[in-house]
């Protein structure tokens, strides 16, 4: 399985640091070229590699890291999404007229035609994203939703792969709704940080 984060800002490079913390290699690109990056790439850890746009899309899994207005553009990257998971951990307070009355996942997954889309990782700041999931005791909960079931597992295993606790909320629309915004209104799960006792 390989992966792949789309965007390189805060949460971007956040995402780089769970990686780096359990040594699992990565492709990060943006908008800037790979040489732009590499430093802060390098400086995360050794399996965090800068690459080309293009170069990112190869991977298996992609986490979509990008401002929410990016999206309509990066979609056009690849003529079709068929056979990737992508993450989804963006938070869009854009009227839901501008996103056909969808959530911004369910949008999300109507740009990306073909690809399996599942919202996580977007309810924690950067720097809760950033620290190292695992507490005395416990580990740092991540919540993930989707409409299509089959992509939530990969998904949840690599969380714990990377030391979080997964939590399925199910349809985008239905526990999903816990973790978008709505307009101006936050779902009442973004932002909180959760700790989930080991079983």
């Amino acid at each position: 399985m390989s992966y792949a984060i789309i965007g390189f800002g805060k949460i971007g490079q956040a995402l780089a640091h769970a990686f780096a913390r359990r040594s699992i290699e990565v492709a990060v690109a943006s908008r800037h070229p790979p040489e732009v990056l590499a430093p802060q790439a390098r400086a995360i850890g050794p399996t965090i590699v800068a690459t080309s746009l293009q170069e990112a899309l190869k991977a298996d899994t992609i986490f979509l890291a990008v401002r929410s207005e990016s999206h309509r553009d990066v979609a056009k990257a690849l003529p079709s999404w068929k056979g990737k998971t992508l993450v989804d951990v963006t938070n869009s307070q854009a009227p839901l007229e501008e996103m056909d009355g969808l959530l911004s996942s369910a949008f999300v997954a109507k740009l990306y035609a073909g690809a399996k889309v599942v919202k996580g990782f977007n309810h924690l700041g950067a720097s809760a994203l950033a620290a190292d999931p695992v507490v005395p005791g416990g580990h740092r909960v991540v919540f993930l939703a989707s409409d299509d079931e089959d992509a939530v597992a990969p998904v949840a295993a690599l969380a714990k792969q990377l030391g979080f606790a997964p939590v399925n909320l199910g349809r985008f629309d239905e526990g999903g709704a816990l973790v978008h915004a709505r307009g101006a209104t936050w779902g009442p799960l973004i932002f909180q940080n959760m700790f989930k006792k080991e079983q």
